[in-house]
């Protein structure tokens, strides 16, 4: 069982496939097992890593307490284990703050940062405007209504329900990922670190709108931006075909130099 040590704490981890390196950072729901339909459609290409965060899952979950501001160590805690030096880290939702702030700590392992539904952080004071007026908008809904369209709830009860579970198995809750916002990069520091960043949205989106997250790709100098048509949410989940080919697409064409000196 693979395991890798951030700062005295369990980090469980897979590794599946050979080819480029995808890491999957979950969002506050998942673990490593929600990956299931990434990793058997890109491991063929690709090699796969799924994580499970402090809390989540099968990482150490014995701790008192959870501070966010933890969980990007473990991240990098996993590349250092494998010794990976060219990963694409691909977040949900507020995982991609994790990812995000893994790559600024250790661009010498990180080429890219794919944002999945989420601007992944950063400090910035027009996004915070806008992010909160999504959110004002999404806490109208049923939580599940935010994560899934009704049409998929109704037409795919079972993996709905299976969704629903995923978050059974992890001790962590929302409340402990939120303080990663805390201290958030600038778009400087963003830009400054050499990683390539993407924002990937779906359009049917009920978390974050499409119009704040392509204000959020406008503002950050050399990013790129994929609007999935009809995904919600947690469209690695509900159209995962149109996600796995996003994400391949990105892998395949996000590349960053790299110092050789």
């Amino acid at each position: 069982m693979p395991i890798a040590d951030s700062d005295g704490t369990s980090i469980y981890y897979e590794r599946h496939g050979s080819g480029p390196a995808i890491l999957f950072v979950h969002g506050s729901g998942g673990h490593h097992a929600a990956w299931w339909q990434q990793v058997a459609a890109l491991r063929e290409e690709f090699t796969v890593l799924t994580v499970d965060l402090r809390g989540f899952g099968k990482s150490d979950s014995s701790m008192a307490e959870f501070d966010g501001q933890d969980f990007p160590g473990d991240v990098v805690a996993v590349l250092d284990r494998e010794d990976i030096t060219d990963a694409m880290l691909v977040g949900q939702s507020i995982g991609s703050v994790a990812a995000l702030r893994a790559g600024l700590l250790r661009p010498e392992r990180v080429s890219s940062v794919v944002l999945g539904h989420s601007l992944g952080g950063i400090s910035h004071p027009e996004l915070k405007e806008l992010a909160a007026a999504d959110r004002a908008e999404a806490v109208k809904l049923p939580v599940i209504d935010r994560l899934l369209t009704r049409s998929f709830q109704r037409e795919r009860a079972d993996l709905t329900f299976l969704f629903q579970q995923m978050g059974t198995f992890n001790v962590a809750r929302m409340q402990d990922l939120r303080n990663l916002d805390t201290n958030g990069p600038s778009l400087e520091e963003i830009e400054a670190c050499g990683v390539k960043v993407a924002f990937l949205a779906g359009e049917k989106d009920a978390v974050l709108s499409v119009k704040t997250v392509t204000r959020a790709h406008e503002l950050l100098a050399g990013s790129h931006l994929e609007i999935v048509p009809d995904a919600p949410h947690s469209m690695y989940w509900e159209t995962p075909g149109r996600y796995n080919a996003a994400v391949a697409r990105l892998r395949r064409t996000l590349t960053a130099p790299k110092d050789s000196a």
